[in-house]
């Protein structure tokens, strides 16, 4: 029970790392994930699916984000708007109406419209 109180409990305001993407970001078109800043690995990539939402989910979705390769512990943007927009990841949405910088979200070109389209 305690659980189930504490995922009802309204959450603290908090802010995004940042709210700019990147310029080598996989979701932006223009992007080569091969040229991906950092040492770039197709199998890690491919292992991302997992934070995309699906259809079944519900509100009950991926309970892991795709993190930026270029800030230490931030959003990664270009996934960030993706599930927000036309990956519609619910739980997600509910989770961004306590975030206090999400006005502030910026994507830099065209974008992918779906996981697979990131890979190379």
């Amino acid at each position: 029970m305690a659980n189930e109180a504490q995922s009802r409990a309204p959450r603290s305001p908090w802010k995004l790392k940042r709210t700019a993407q990147c310029m080598k970001c996989p979701w932006r078109v223009e992007t080569d994930p091969h040229e991906i800043p950092n040492g770039y690995s197709e199998e890690r990539h491919r292992a991302l699916e997992r934070t995309i939402a699906k259809p079944s989910d519900g509100i009950f979705g991926p309970a892991s984000a795709m993190a930026c390769h270029e800030t230490d512990d931030a959003h990664c943007i270009g996934w960030l708007v993706n599930q927000l927009g036309p990956g519609n990841n619910i739980g997600l949405r509910i989770r961004m109406m306590t975030c206090e910088n999400a006005n502030k979200i910026r994507v830099r070109g065209e974008q992918h419209a779906c996981f697979e389209d990131t890979l190379p």
